[in-house]
């Protein structure tokens, strides 16, 4: 290795190192700056003594003890950091950009709490019987344009990332639209489960903007979306509260909200709630963002024994499974969750964390879920070959199908991370790189399948 590939891989891993300790609540950038100077100082001092840049690395960080201890040294020196962070605005130099944030998010979750009753103009009421075919493809199209819009205002995203962010949405709203749909059929239920999440990927190249082709950048995506769905269901929550005061108290001197309850209160709150949310997780990034992870850690081992006891089952019974819809979509969630929890538990690993009994169980988890996937892809194939191919059955194929191949790589990499044959870097870069293969396919399943089928 020349030097300067050594001086590059040191940044790299100080990087790394300093997104860690970015990621420690009690700590500021100042404070982090110091103690990177520190480390840097560690590391020129065991070069000169005539360590490579990995070695001397490796032994500075030994040397300066445990992040976390530092991290409770500076808790017990700074503790009023913590609650300071609750607040709206954390300091005067900070006032003028929240109050900025906050104007602006609040034009955008009125927008989307507006779009979501727009529909009303044109005779699509949300009690209607109609309601359903329009608003379960569409719903994504009226309320997510606002949030990709607040996050891109915020990132300032150059005019061809906005041109891009227009270009997909409105495709999506050809795909919603242009397309004969009928009330009930596969292909509307097939694009109203696709397209928000082909949308979703598009609200995460806002959030990226030039950076969407860095890992890191897409890893900060991942987190983004944890905890704004973290924050969003904390909403709902205080607001099903809300609502049921709000029932009540009316009650109490003989009106009753109900319509204005479903007609307004619930859609025109839960499409701000959107907006509203990722406007929480940027302006409180360190306050909620402990807690995908350790929700990943108490559901892992929780998820492994049940995904075992299914996989014991099927093998005590023989029973094949069954490929109904309802079962193929309960399947594929099932996966989805795991390959989340494997992403959340990746995105508050220490990269330079030796291997532990975490990462055996999470392997653990992964083959689980990658026989199961076998199992269901075996049974959605027998099926097809039967009984021919219909819109979901194709789509539960294609969906396991990326799934196995996600799973199949996860597994094998965990394999080379717990005998430490495989960097963790590796994995996480293998999860971050999978995103355009999501992506890819949720577009194929809106755009391709309806004509495909003859939008049965």
């Amino acid at each position: 290795m020349t030097a300067r590939e050594g001086q590059e891989e040191l940044e790299a891993q100080l990087a790394q190192w300093r997104q860690y300790v970015g990621r420690r609540r009690e700590m500021r950038p100042p404070d982090a700056d110091e103690l990177e100077d520190h480390l840097r100082g560690c590391v020129d001092e065991l070069v000169e003594a005539g360590l490579n840049a990995d070695e001397a690395f490796l032994i500075a960080v030994k040397r300066m003890g445990s992040l976390d201890d530092l991290a409770r040294e500076f808790a017990r020196e700074h503790s009023e950091r913590l609650w300071k962070q609750l607040v709206l605005t954390a300091s005067p130099a900070a006032d003028a950009r929240s109050r900025r944030d906050l104007r602006v998010m609040a034009f955008c979750a009125a927008g989307a709490a507006l779009s979501i009753k727009a529909p009303e103009l044109f005779g699509v009421n949300l009690d209607s019987g109609a309601s359903a075919s329009f608003y379960g493809p569409n719903v994504g199209l009226l309320v997510l344009p606002w949030l990709a819009g607040f996050l891109a205002w915020r990132r300032q995203a150059r005019r061809s990332l906005i041109g891009m962010l227009v270009a997909l949405f409105a495709l999506g709203a050809v795909a919603a639209n242009a397309y004969p749909l009928a009330d009930r059929s596969q292909s509307l239920i097939i694009t109203s489960i696709h397209l928000p999440i082909a949308l979703w990927l598009v609200v995460g190249l806002a959030y990226m903007a030039d950076g969407w082709g860095s890992s890191r950048r897409r890893m900060d995506f991942i987190r983004f979306t944890g905890e704004w769905f973290i924050y969003f269901v904390l909403m709902a929550l205080g607001g099903g509260v809300l609502t049921a005061f709000t029932t009540g108290a009316f009650k109490a001197i003989g009106i009753v909200p109900q319509e204005f309850i479903a007609q307004w209160l619930l859609p025109c709150g839960a499409a701000a709630g959107v907006v509203v949310a990722g406007w929480l997780v940027e302006a409180k990034q360190s306050v909620v963002e402990n807690i995908a992870p350790v929700l990943t850690r108490l559901f892992t081992p929780l998820f492994t024994a049940v995904l075992l006891a299914f996989l014991i089952a099927v093998g005590w019974t023989s029973n094949g499974i069954d490929v109904e819809r309802q079962a193929l979509i309960l399947f594929d969630l099932l996966l989805v969750i795991v390959l989340g929890l494997l992403l959340y538990s990746i995105s508050a690993r220490d990269p330079l964390a030796p291997p532990d009994l975490f990462d055996k169980l999470q392997l653990a988890l992964v083959v689980s879920a990658l026989a199961i996937d076998v199992l269901v892809l075996l049974a959605v194939t027998g099926r097809i070959t039967e009984y021919g191919t219909t819109p979901n059955k194709a789509a539960a194929l294609g969906e396991n199908v990326i799934l196995l191949g996600n799973l199949v790589w996860s597994a094998w990499l965990l394999l080379g991370l717990v005998r430490r044959r495989v960097p963790f870097t590796t994995l996480e870069r293998w999860q971050t790189g999978y995103l355009p293969v999501y992506a890819a396919w949720a577009w194929i399943a809106t755009l391709v399948f309806p004509p495909l089928f003859s939008y049965a």
